[in-house]
């Protein structure tokens, strides 16, 4: 019979820890509901000792939602391969791995949690929008986005996240059917403001040109055609 001996951890990996073993609780339920005591026993530690990592559950929290927008802002990162509705598709179908695995601290964090309000925390949802934004804006080939397109991206963006927040509270809708109609949902704001603008016509058509019968644009077409019938 041997005796386990606990490894010593360095002072980065011991904070590592403590960061992932805060998200994970953060991921369960909201931040405000956890407490410094559940993360120091779930780490196998003294409280006393995270505050030696960490001033308070405000920096720790700041941390751990660090660490949670990185990986979110990596699910829009998609390989510029094949029609836009597809790659659009696989965005969102990461995006909703991605509440569903942290739904409680993913609504905390867009609703208000003990780090809301923060400057840190601003910016680092701030970030997350941002580097979203640019990644559709790469998907379409373009760098200088006219005004118009400019509010389609961050106007789909928030309308991403807001029906995450609604689907987060009960999911009375599949999941699979609002990951399709937010793809839908960027093809219907794109085509309302290509009604208006020349620019975003020309943009339009580039988006559909390569677009196959069963891909989610055409998809979306064919319903409002037998909407119309």
């Amino acid at each position: 019979m041997t005796t386990g001996v606990r490894r010593r951890m360095g002072v980065e990996e011991r904070r590592q820890q403590l960061i992932g073993v805060a998200l994970e609780l953060f991921s369960q339920r909201s931040p405000d509901d956890v407490s410094i005591d559940e993360i120091a026993a779930a780490a196998g530690i003294s409280r006393p000792l995270v505050y030696h990592y960490f001033p308070g559950k405000l920096s720790l929290y700041e941390a751990a939602l660090k660490r949670a927008a990185d990986d979110l802002a990596g699910r829009f990162v998609e390989p510029q391969e094949g029609p836009l509705g597809a790659r659009l598709l696989r965005v969102m179908r990461r995006f909703f791995d991605f509440v569903d695995e942290h739904g409680p601290g993913f609504a905390a964090l867009m609703r208000g949690g003990p780090a809301v309000g923060s400057s840190a925390t601003n910016a680092l949802i701030d970030s997350v929008r941002q580097a979203a934004y640019e990644q559709i804006l790469s998907h379409l080939g373009i760098t200088d986005p006219p005004a118009r397109l400019e509010l389609v991206v961050r106007s789909w963006i928030s309308l991403a996240e807001s029906t995450a927040l609604i689907w987060l509270d009960g999911r009375r809708i599949p999941r699979g059917e609002l990951e399709v109609q937010l793809v839908h949902d960027f093809a219907a704001l794109a085509a309302v403001s290509a009604a208006y603008d020349e620019e975003m016509g020309a943009l339009m058509r580039v988006m559909l040109r390569d677009e196959p019968a069963d891909g989610p644009f055409a998809e979306l077409v064919g319903r409002l055609i037998s909407l119309a019938s």
